[in-house]
């Protein structure tokens, strides 16, 4: 499934610097980090709502939106997938109340 993520961010970083008029990706980024952080945001709203439905297919459309445009935002700060789930295989060795608990204040 990785493997879809590295396709992905290939794919991201490719077209962040392209023509904003040719690529969607292109011309979030060159509106900057706040256009990018709302469609981050209007996308989870819509994925909450998605799974308020209770449809499994606009709950999978909605997060699919919701990690590419989240995908998008990371590319923009400079970081990568990887890194996401590294933090992720981190914690999977520890129960969430202990990573809760652990949490930087």
């Amino acid at each position: 499934m990785s493997d879809i993520l590295k396709q992905l961010a290939a794919v991201l970083e490719e077209r962040k610097n392209a023509d904003p008029e040719s690529s969607y990706v292109a011309k979030l980024h060159a509106k900057g980090l706040d256009s990018i952080l709302k469609k981050v945001g209007e996308e989870a709203t819509e994925t909450v709502m998605a799974a308020k439905d209770g449809v499994a297919e606009k709950i999978i459309y909605e997060t699919a939106d919701l990690w590419f445009h989240t995908m998008v935002m990371l590319s923009n700060q400079g970081i990568s997938h990887e890194e996401v789930l590294n933090e992720l295989a981190r914690r999977f060795a520890m129960s969430g109340l202990e990573e809760k608990a652990n949490r930087p204040e």
